[in-house]
């Protein structure tokens, strides 16, 4: 196992790079300043922490999850080098697809929640199991139909097993101090307390224990695999009204899944806003995420920008290690900053997703509901701050999102990249997928 720094360094490193960042100006217009690049964690984590952890309810875990799937597509749950969902890709495209997951009609075909982030078990450490055996693929999904008029059921969670197409949801939840708790949600603009929408959840990196979920305007959301609980085991819980969350009477309830996990604390970008998709743009948005495990290991993130906005977006890198504590904790400290040590412009509009192995990067572009989406992978990046150059391009499926990386060989720390994992989002036209780059 790597050996980790003391805390004392790693908060000495962290409390210097912003000045350091600062006086290394960078090199040319076209470079960007790894200053803005810097997030916190908010003053209320330890509160969360303790928050979760004072729910009366009956534990559940991972293992627990995976033993316990309870949906599966009945035509064909899994295909091999082929397309399990055919209308997911589009006419006259060629996908290089590895293996292919679907979802049954219900959420093939649902709009009340859209697909969008993805993580495997093969982000959560180098070995690539679970438990006995298991090697999960996670989907996150946001509640697409909530708003003032409907309830907002936040954020879900899929735990699926890739071999046999079988998956259950679970529901992420914020703990209140009273006890109770709610859906995840989020306002557009951070200094609003309109919390009406759900959190866009647009990628997931699961690490070791934590479960990073990406707040748009603000950084991550923290979760735990620790800090899992089953209603359904609970005397107190029940799995039934698909209607209610949280504490109704002396019941604590959850949409009618079973399974809900708890927010633990969160991360927060620090430097002014500015107009976002613009040139004076200054703190990122987090629309994506990956982990890039060539190297030291980086937490990926990347934001999203359209064709009718002046810039294409950035993408950035953040040593992971420096995000928690040398016994793999959170850190909580709000004085404390994590500081990225790469950005990027994107040589690209729509990017859904992006990872880097090795000095390239690779990233998914969408084209609306019916053209077939793009995996570029650019050339290998000149400096910490330079543009991206793309390299080659090769067909996705329609609408693709997130992405996460599988590496390849039976050493984790093989320099063969392996497969890229993704997924579609639009209704009737979703699947789940990896892909030979």
């Amino acid at each position: 196992m790597r050996r980790r720094r003391s805390l004392a360094l790693i908060a000495a490193l962290a409390l210097a790079a912003p000045l350091v960042a600062a006086l290394q100006a960078p090199a040319s217009a076209d470079e960007l300043s790894l200053a803005n690049f810097a997030l916190r964690p908010n003053a209320y984590g330890s509160e969360l922490r303790d928050r979760a952890d004072a729910l009366p309810l009956v534990k559940g875990t991972v293992t627990t999850i995976m033993n316990d799937l309870n949906r599966k597509d009945t035509t064909r749950p899994v295909a091999v080098g082929s397309a399990c969902q055919p209308a997911a890709l589009a006419s006259g495209s060629s996908v290089a697809i590895q293996r292919s997951i679907c979802w049954n009609s219900g959420d093939n075909n649902t709009t009340e929640w859209y697909p969008q982030g993805i993580t495997t078990v093969a982000d959560m450490q180098g070995d690539r199991v679970w438990g006995d055996g298991y090697q999960p693929v996670l989907v996150s999904w946001y509640d697409h139909a909530g708003g003032p008029k409907n309830p907002v059921k936040g954020v879900r969670i899929s735990f699926i097993n890739p071999y046999t197409g079988a998956y259950r949801h679970v529901l992420l939840v914020y703990p209140r101090a009273n006890g109770d708790y709610d859906t995840i949600r989020v306002s557009e603009d951070p200094a609003s307390t309109d919390y009406s929408k759900p959190l866009h959840a647009g990628g997931i990196l699961w690490y070791g224990n934590h479960l990073f979920v990406a707040d748009t305007e603000r950084g991550y959301r923290m979760f735990d695999m620790r800090r899992i609980y089953d209603l359904g085991a609970s005397e107190n819980g029940t799995t039934s009204n698909p209607d209610w969350v949280g504490k109704v009477g002396d019941t604590y309830y959850g949409y009618g899944y079973r399974y809900i996990m708890p927010q633990v604390g969160s991360w927060t970008r620090t430097a002014p806003t500015g107009t976002t998709c613009t040139a004076n743009d200054g703190s990122p948005n987090f629309s994506y995420v990956s982990l890039d495990r060539s190297g030291a290991d980086h937490v990926i993130s990347g934001e999203y920008c359209d064709g009718d906005q002046t810039a294409k977006g950035r993408v950035a890198a953040w040593p992971i290690t420096n995000a928690f504590t040398t016994s793999g904790e959170l850190i909580l400290d709000p004085e404390y900053s994590w500081n990225a040590d790469v950005a990027h412009k994107l040589p690209v509009s729509n990017v859904q997703g992006a990872l880097r192995f090795n000095g390239r990067w690779y990233l998914s572009r969408s084209h609306g509901e019916t053209g077939a989406g793009t995996l570029y992978t650019t050339e290998p990046a000149t400096s910490s701050t330079t543009t991206l150059q793309t390299a080659t391009d090769q067909d996705l499926a329609i609408g693709p999102e997130d992405l996460s990386h599988w590496q390849g060989g039976s050493d984790p720390n093989s320099p063969t990249l392996g497969t890229i994992w993704t997924l579609g989002e639009h209704p009737g036209k979703r699947m789940v997928y990896s892909v030979y780059p």
